[in-house]
């Protein structure tokens, strides 16, 4: 039986016209989608600026739409000292450690389930672990390699212009500026094409 709270509850909703139904709808939409762009330009405005390597991508996976598909030396890494066990919790956050070498690339150092101290140059870029390999026998044995992903793996460009950037990816001529936040969040802030800047995302 329903309560006569509930009921009368129920009649006010249905007395609300629809439209300004669909209207407080969209607000919160517009709202969510506000917070989303503001959040995303803090990181690319705030971010400490890191120099990442792309690699070649399974011909599979090349294009899907506008967006160019992006493989990272740093995505494939040694498990290290993370105890990553195959019936453990799926896709598990870590944090990886990054250091740039003597070209200004930015290097993995170690990968960690809790948030680490660094020093400056280097940085913290947190990330999911997608899946793991190398697991031994058993359900309880520890993976030893891991593929990462860091929210940085596509990026949207004009139409037709993906071929040249999927080209330079697989020669390994394209490296991604990503922008780092202390709390390891990331962001691709621009593209470089034999070190010359092609793309820069926009704050807003």
């Amino acid at each position: 039986m329903t309560s006569p709270s509930i009921a009368g509850l129920a009649e006010r909703f249905e007395r609300i016209p629809k439209l300004a139904l669909f209207g407080a709808a969209a607000l919160v939409q517009l709202a969510l989608l506000a917070a989303m762009v503001v959040d995303r330009a803090n990181i690319l405005r705030e971010g400490t600026e890191v120099r990442l390597n792309t690699q070649p991508v399974d011909p599979r996976d090349f294009l899907r739409g506008d967006y160019v598909v992006l493989g990272y030396d740093i995505s494939r890494l040694p498990a290290g000292q993370f105890l990553y066990k195959r019936d453990g919790p799926r896709n598990p956050t870590v944090f990886v450690k990054l250091a740039p070498g003597p070209d200004g690339i930015y290097n993995p150092v170690s990968v960690h389930a809790e948030p680490v101290a660094v020093s400056s140059p280097e940085v913290l870029i947190r990330g999911r672990v997608a899946y793991a390999t190398d697991c031994g026998n058993t359900g309880q044995s520890l993976c030893t390699k891991l593929q990462i992903r860091y929210n940085l793996e596509s990026y949207f460009v004009p139409e037709g212009e993906g071929k040249k950037l999927e080209d330079a990816r697989n020669q390994r001529k394209l490296t991604v500026v990503a922008a780092v936040l202390p709390s390891g969040r990331a962001a691709i802030k621009r593209l470089l094409l034999d070190g010359q800047p092609v793309y820069e995302e926009p704050w807003f």
